[in-house]
């Protein structure tokens, strides 16, 4: 049985920690409102972009002279997974899920006996992913400097993403990352970038308007500029849950921690008064044998 002082220490240490974790639960509110925003914010453009692009998509269906970024290279032996999550820990299984996802598509195609190549952004789907497909890496971002994802941090991923498929490092690429919906729940998601991949156009939204010049040309100037548009999401989309995530673990933590103290100071407490006990007794004993 743990003594008096032992309890004492467990119960400072615990109450340091509470303060700990209810702080960064703060800092995570204050955080998850800007990054809700900014998720939020860019949901209707990159509807709207889809939107657009597919009905050039479908105006142009499976022309000769389609893109590569859209008709793709004809194959899908080589697969580019893009692994996205946090630069740090201490969110739930924020970082768990989606990494679990990219684990169980790359089984997947493993295991069909496709060619697998992984790409991370972000420090902790590095260290999740690389225990089990180490030798599948062909790259690393790191984010760790930047305090907000930018545009900027977007166009760089994809410029790398696109130089690899310009030199036909790999058919088919994805991305990893989670939906935010709410505080309490994020969607880990897996979209197809390379080959775009588009929702079927309205007939109506797709002969709505004339282009010009030609709608390859058109597609062939945005589907780059759709790459980064897809990757930005998804990073701002992963900012967002990460707050969100971070924010209810550490909620959690303040209230475990504080029924732990209380658990602890009931049981230190009780120690005292039988400590107490015992003294009284050898005292009125001690006196009773005067």
């Amino acid at each position: 049985m743990p003594s008096l002082k032992d309890l004492k220490n467990r119960i400072e240490s615990v109450k340091s920690t509470r303060k700990i974790t209810k702080a960064m639960q703060m800092v995570a509110a204050a955080k998850l409102r800007r990054a809700q925003d900014a998720a939020e914010a860019s949901r209707p453009y990159t509807e709207r972009f889809n939107a657009v692009m597919a009905g050039l998509a479908a105006s142009v269906g499976g022309s000769p002279s389609a893109p590569k970024l859209l008709s793709g290279t004809g194959s899908d032996q080589v697969q580019l997974l893009i692994v996205m999550t946090a630069e740090r820990g201490l969110c739930g299984g924020f970082n768990g899920n989606i990494a679990k996802l990219a684990k169980s598509h790359a089984q997947k195609l493993v295991a069909a006996g496709k060619t697998v190549k992984i790409l991370t952004v972000g420090k902790k789907g590095r260290d999740a992913m690389k225990r089990d497909f180490g030798s599948h890496f062909i790259g690393h971002v790191d984010l760790t400097e930047f305090k907000r994802v930018g545009y900027a941090n977007a166009q760089g991923i994809a410029k790398d993403v696109l130089g690899r498929f310009d030199a036909e490092e790999f058919d088919v690429a994805t991305i990893f990352f989670a939906r935010f919906e709410n505080v309490v729940t994020q969607h880990p998601t897996a979209q197809q970038i390379i080959p775009a991949k588009f929702d079927q156009a309205d007939d109506a939204e797709a002969t709505l308007y004339d282009y010009e010049p030609s709608e390859e040309e058109i597609l062939a100037d945005l589907l780059p500029r759709g790459v980064a548009t897809a990757i930005f999401s998804a990073l701002l989309e992963n900012a967002a849950s990460e707050q969100g995530a971070r924010m209810s673990a550490m909620d959690n933590a303040t209230r475990n921690a504080g029924e732990m103290i209380d658990k602890l100071t009931i049981q230190y407490n009780r120690s005292r008064q039988a400590v107490i006990t015992n003294e009284l007794i050898e005292i009125i004993s001690g006196a009773e044998a005067l």
